[in-house]
């Protein structure tokens, strides 16, 4: 696609492509984790989040929501909160059960609480109530303020969990797309919009180090796959295929956004973009999205401008 059939705006000298990125409803859910040392928290929270980039071939998409003081955790020490995202309550119930189980349960010292209590009975998804089963029997339960709680003997001494965890609908698929001169000028940018978009709650950037390299299509030319790679963003192909690059990009980054709201993805992408078009080498930043056909939400980036 040629300069000449998009609209380019301006800021801080960048162009900024007038489209918009396309986004869709997703449920969402909170893990508070917490453990005896901040550094146990946040290994359960890294390893729980491991193969949660993005529902086309992972069970949800995860990432690490912020560090928490002792006096925001219902314990009273060092955590974690998480946010998870999936396409159904049953499927975010079902991933929550296996990963909380696998990667929290084993962890050292840890425990995990609900996140997000103000949740009707029947947009909850049970947790502990699943995972009590590993205590063998020997596992006990105590309600504190309507809630159960499960006591799990572990052989550090228990894993204490909530039974239930509420879930909200949630807004997945925010992105912006950053070009830059060079690969390193490109990655400082994106990691500079990380950085900003990080500073506020109730968003998540599933991707590592809130980064994609790997920016996709819908579809592929093998009739088995869901998604290929974005071959109008990718340099090395820009002589063989109907190319989106200004001239000049050597490299694209892509930050992908999940969040609670629309409006905490459209705050979380107006800091992204603001953040990365304050960088020196960036060309263009532009969005993704489907011709409105995906999903229901559109963030336009000129009304982050």
């Amino acid at each position: 696609m040629s300069d000449d059939e998009i609209n380019l705006l301006k800021l801080n000298g960048v162009d900024i492509v007038d489209t918009f990125a396309e986004a869709f409803p997703i449920r969402a859910a909170r893990l508070l984790i917490t453990a005896d040392r901040a550094q146990w928290a946040l290994t359960a929270a890294q390893v729980f989040c491991g193969n949660a980039t993005s529902v086309i071939a992972c069970d949800v998409e995860a990432a690490i929501e912020r560090v928490l003081t002792e006096s925001e955790t219902p314990d009273g020490r060092p955590g974690i909160s998480v946010l998870v995202f999936a396409f159904s309550t049953e499927a975010l119930g079902k991933a929550l059960q296996n990963r909380v189980g696998q990667c929290i349960l084993t962890c050292p010292t840890t425990a995990c609480f609900n996140g997000i209590p103000d949740c009707p009975r029947e947009k909850r998804v049970r947790v502990g109530g699943a995972i009590r089963y590993f205590g063998d029997g020997y596992q006990a339960s105590k309600k504190l303020d309507g809630q159960r709680f499960w006591r799990i003997p572990v052989m550090d001494g228990e894993f204490l969990i909530e039974d239930e965890f509420g879930t909200v609908t949630g807004v997945a698929g925010g992105n912006l797309l950053i070009c830059g001169t060079t690969g390193a000028k490109a990655l400082s940018a994106a990691e500079r919009a990380v950085e900003a978009i990080c500073t506020e709650p109730d968003v998540a950037l599933p991707f590592p180090g809130g980064i994609v390299r790997s920016g996709s299509k819908v579809g592929s030319r093998y009739p088995k796959l869901k998604a290929s790679t974005n071959d109008a963003y990718c340099p090395t192909l820009r002589g063989v295929t109907r190319t989106s690059l200004p001239a000049g990009c050597n490299a694209v980054y892509e930050i992908v956004i999940d969040g609670l709201s629309f409006e905490r993805v459209q705050s979380a992408m107006k800091r992204g973009l603001h953040a990365a078009a304050s960088c020196e080498g960036v060309l263009r930043i532009t969005s993704g999205n489907y011709g409105g056909k995906l999903g229901k939400h559109h963030f336009y980036l000129r009304n982050l401008l």
